[in-house]
């Protein structure tokens, strides 16, 4: 028996099997490989990774889809099944002495941006990400300065991950159809970054204060933070707009900043 979706929880399940091969073939786990699913639902991508040999740990907000999942007797010892949110988990905590994370799921769209601020702030202990996400919220994250959709979500992505946009999806691959279309995305964590980051909060800050007003010049945006003569030392213009900086120029402007 199919579960009524809930529009509180931003339930939309996939159900095309050539889509749920794909996103397998994608992550491609090696038997005996440690995966955490983000909100597996129905277990549409549970069930085919736990036959490919992975053992699972999934989060599950709904509290009656977490227990059809634990209920489900081909996943045997090879699936964990947590109830809980996944904006407050600690996955250091669930990593333990073990290796880093994968990470895997069909993120809801109404909170997609919130949990992937949460998972760059833990990328310490994540292998990878493969996410099924918004196509316009890919599009933000692989976007480039100069871009109509490059902002804040694309700067902090590019300083924690690097970043690739795998596949498209349609809404007829999920019950019920979301008006957008869908991408996969696979988000793998800089072990050496392309460019240093002294204080990650303050870099956030940064990001946050220049992008906050789009239409600014980074000498009013940023006032109070740093000066025109100080954008100019760190090689930008203090006229010119968030949108046309480089993250690598919001990390020299971060160093510099007063906070």
């Amino acid at each position: 028996m199919s579960h009524a979706p809930r529009k509180r929880f931003g339930q939309h399940f996939l159900h095309d099997a050539t889509v749920i091969e794909r996103i397998v073939a994608a992550v491609d786990p090696v038997p005996g490989e440690r995966l955490v699913e983000i909100g597996p639902g129905e277990g549409a991508l549970t069930m085919p990774l736990l036959r490919r040999g992975a053992r699972l740990t999934v989060i599950e907000l709904d509290r009656d889809l977490a227990a059809r999942l634990a209920a489900r007797p081909e996943a045997g010892d090879s699936l964990t099944v947590i109830q809980g949110d996944a904006l407050r988990m600690d996955l250091a905590a669930l990593a333990g002495d073990g290796p880093p994370l994968r990470l895997v799921g069909n993120l809801p769209y109404n909170i997609s941006t919130p949990l992937l601020f949460r998972f760059i702030q833990q990328a310490a202990v994540i292998e990878d990400m493969h996410f099924m996400l918004q196509r316009e919220v890919v599009e933000r994250m692989t976007a480039g300065p100069g871009s109509k959709t490059y902002g804040r979500l694309s700067v902090m992505i590019a300083v924690a991950c690097r970043v690739e946009a795998l596949f498209d999806i349609g809404p007829g691959a999920f019950r019920p159809p979301p008006k957008v279309w869908s991408s996969i995305v696979r988000l793998a964590p800089w072990r050496d970054p392309p460019f240093p980051v002294v204080d990650p909060q303050r870099f956030a800050e940064v990001v946050r204060r220049a992008f906050g007003q789009r239409r600014k010049t980074l000498r009013n945006a940023l006032a109070g933070l740093v000066d025109a003569d100080t954008i100019r030392m760190v090689g930008c213009d203090p006229g010119a707009r968030a949108e046309t900086l480089s993250p690598g120029d919001f990390a020299r402007l971060a160093a510099a900043t007063r906070l």
